[in-house]
């Protein structure tokens, strides 16, 4: 996954953060800060990040 696609993604999964609870909600928040310092993620948490994306963003907007 490029960093423009991982950027793409957390920018859709935060707008719909809201709906996110507990241990995803902190999860998401460590991802979110990944990405704002330019960081790639592992393999680990883009799978985790697909996750959150599918579970939350409304399928009409992906």
């Amino acid at each position: 996954m490029t960093k423009t696609e991982q950027h793409k993604i957390i920018e859709s999964v935060r707008e719909y953060a809201h709906k996110l609870r507990g241990r995803e909600a902190d999860e998401f928040e460590m991802m979110r800060k990944r990405d704002k310092d330019d960081e790639e993620l592992d393999r680990i948490s883009v799978g985790k990040l697909l996750e959150l994306y599918e579970k939350v963003v409304p399928e009409r907007y992906r």
